[in-house]
């Protein structure tokens, strides 16, 4: 079947593009892209709306294998559908922990039949993700993981990390930190500071993540190894990260919709929807978040969509779990508090979204280019929306977005020439 997309704003950073265009899709694939296209196919009126590469999120929690009741790898898919993305990476805190063969193959056999959005995934690091035995990255990768990563937990000791850097080169897969000193942040519920005094809370410092970046900046330059920073939240570690690029380091970091979005003043009133890993920080934090996506510091935009029980987050403060739902929410949070508000152009957020992640993860995604696969995001970029969690896809309704009214969403989701959202309803 042939989709002919007509006269959208195409905004493809791979290829440089920024222009009123045409995009012809043939049988999955991109077939053709030029100033006027006629030819017979079903139409999309793209008129006054953005056309960009499906978006990728390389940081969602798909929850199974093992926490179905959460979330399952069909409705996060959906989820992600009705989001705008039309790639997604699973994390590997699963249960059981995605750390052989044979999870890596449930996973991506399970998305085959059931997922209505392309789903890549990752392995575990070390064992049961304990942090004391490597886990088998040759079999992982053979298996399809296309990165590694311990998301959640930090490798306790620079020496297994070494050794980490050194066996994901030699498989060439990247690794995805989570960067936080345990013993600096045990106990704490919050960003240390002045919110988290009045409120009587127990705070995680700043300098937990930076430290930890900090370390796998120096591991990576005498490895040579990769390491991706998930969930980037600190002014420290946007200045760490943007010195090691200035001197050639390969590392590259995301950070997610809430850090440049919320500051911890979202937690007043003790409202565990705004309880995240990391906290949501200070406001000069928010800032620098905000400087190091425009001076292209920080690579990538991906969500941690974290779909909890509504009984694990409306517990007390202290022991409520951290987490949110992203996937149904960013791209207006990106809109509204990165484009509309002059932070980064239309161009950059979609980079950002799209070729960045794709690169660094080394999957064939991210571009209209012609022959590449027909995966598409359109969005309208003034559309205003009230965020509802009873519309999401997603199990999950932990948000603090919730009744927000932001502008820009997108409107449809175009899976290898397939819709699979149309008017933020979900048709796969």
């Amino acid at each position: 079947m042939k989709l002919l997309i007509k006269q959208g704003r195409v905004v493809d950073p791979a290829n440089g593009i920024d222009a009123v265009m045409d995009i012809l899709v043939d049988n999955g694939k991109i077939a053709k892209v030029a100033k006027s296209i006629s030819e017979k196919a079903e139409v999309v009126d793209a008129r006054n709306l953005i056309v960009a590469p499906g978006l990728i999120d390389m940081h969602a929690h798909l929850r199974e294998p093992g926490r179905e009741d959460k979330e399952t790898i069909a409705t996060a898919t959906r989820a992600a559908a009705r989001g705008g993305f039309t790639t997604v990476l699973g994390m590997p805190n699963t249960n059981p922990v995605i750390d052989d063969q044979a999870a890596v193959e449930f996973v991506l056999s399970k998305a085959r039949k059931e997922g209505v959005v392309n789903v890549y995934t990752t392995g575990a690091a070390t064992k049961n993700q304990q942090g004391k035995e490597l886990a088998e990255m040759w079999e992982l990768r053979n298996a399809g993981a296309v990165a590694i990563s311990d998301d959640g937990n930090t490798i306790p000791t620079a020496s297994l990390m070494r050794k980490v850097l050194e066996y994901a080169r030699m498989y060439r897969l990247p690794y995805l930190s989570h960067a936080e000193d345990p013993a600096l942040s045990e106990g704490g519920a919050m960003h240390e500071g002045y919110v988290s005094t009045e409120l009587g809370l127990q705070g995680r410092p700043s300098v937990a993540e930076d430290v930890i970046v900090a370390r796998e900046i120096l591991l990576a330059k005498y490895t040579q190894g990769r390491v991706h920073f998930c969930h980037g939240s600190t002014q420290g570690a946007v200045e760490l990260v943007k010195q090691a690029k200035k001197a050639g380091i390969s590392v590259t970091m995301e950070t997610c919709p809430h850090y440049f979005s919320l500051t911890d003043e979202a937690v007043r009133g003790y409202n565990q929807n705004a309880k995240v890993s990391p906290p949501l920080r200070s406001k000069e934090h928010v800032e620098a978040i905000k400087k190091g996506l425009k001076d292209d510091v920080i690579d990538v935009i991906a969500t941690d969509h974290a779909p909890h029980l509504l009984v694990e987050k409306y517990v007390e403060f202290d022991n409520a779990a951290s987490g949110m739902v992203g996937l149904e929410t960013a791209v207006p949070l990106v809109m509204n508090n990165l484009v509309h508000a002059g932070v980064l152009t239309i161009s950059q957020a979609i980079a950002k979204m799209t070729i960045n992640p794709a690169r660094i993860l080394g999957i064939p995604k991210g571009t209209l280019s012609v022959g590449a696969d027909a995966d598409i995001t359109i969005i309208d970029p003034n559309r205003e929306e009230t965020i509802d969690p009873k519309q999401f896809e997603s199990k999950g309704r932990n948000t603090p977005f919730a009744g927000m009214t932001l502008k820009g969403v997108p409107v449809m989701t175009i899976v290898a020439g397939k819709a699979v959202m149309r008017e933020r309803r979900v048709v796969g």
